[in-house]
């Protein structure tokens, strides 16, 4: 399985060239399927929703499509889903987004699709790739509305967990001394990351790709 987990998307050439190798082919031949789903839930303005947008179109995608999962039914977006090679879940609130990843049936199909396909993953995408989403941990950091689940449990595709924006000012609680308190209640690694950074998964092997700063938690 192929993850590129991320703090805000392709930011800067350094991520852009990981995402390059991770694919092994160039991005005028792979197309881009972009699920804003855990936007919905998002108050104020969606500058940054924009942005992630505008910097896949730069990178040439020979195609960029936008699938909202939890606003049309499944034999709409399924076989949207089936013609890219990249499924890219964007940020915004981590709860609302898993919730429709299991409402919709799209995450026990997940492991089958990424056979083939590149998981990116930006903030809140990026969390639910892992086993736990552990709420009352990230609660403290995030202070996002959890929305109904009935347990903790992420995609689990990856044995760690993601804190993006990590010195972020539009995230003041997410900084050393808050993650690592909150690291205190979790066994398995965890990577802070800034808005310059992202984490490549390939199989079994872990790269941190950066122009920013990071740091790993346990």
């Amino acid at each position: 399985m192929k993850l590129l987990l991320t703090s805000a998307g392709f930011t800067n050439k350094s991520i852009a060239n990981a995402f390059l190798r991770l694919s092994g082919k160039s991005f005028n031949k792979l197309n881009l399927v972009f699920i804003p789903t855990a936007a919905d839930v998002e108050d104020g303005d969606k500058d940054w929703l924009i942005t992630d947008y505008s910097n896949c179109k730069k990178l040439g995608f020979a195609s960029i499509d936008i699938v909202d999962i939890s606003a049309v039914p499944q034999d709409i977006w399924l076989p949207r889903i089936k013609k890219a090679d990249v499924l890219l879940f964007g940020g915004g609130n981590t709860y609302y987004l898993m919730s429709w990843l299991k409402k919709s049936g799209l995450e026990k199909m997940l492991t089958e699709l990424l056979r083939t396909r590149i998981y990116v993953g930006i903030s809140a995408g990026s969390m639910v790739a892992t086993k736990n989403l552990r709420m009352s941990t990230s609660q403290k950091l995030y202070s996002e509305k959890v929305f109904p689940l009935k347990d903790d449990s992420g995609l689990g595709f990856v044995n760690f967990h993601v804190r993006p924006h990590f010195n972020s000012k539009f995230f003041p609680k997410l900084i050393t001394k808050h993650i690592q308190e909150s690291a205190k209640e979790i066994t398995e690694p965890v990577y802070a990351i800034d808005d310059n950074t992202a984490i490549v998964f390939n199989g079994n092997k872990i790269e941190v790709v950066s122009e920013g700063k990071w740091k790993k938690f346990n």
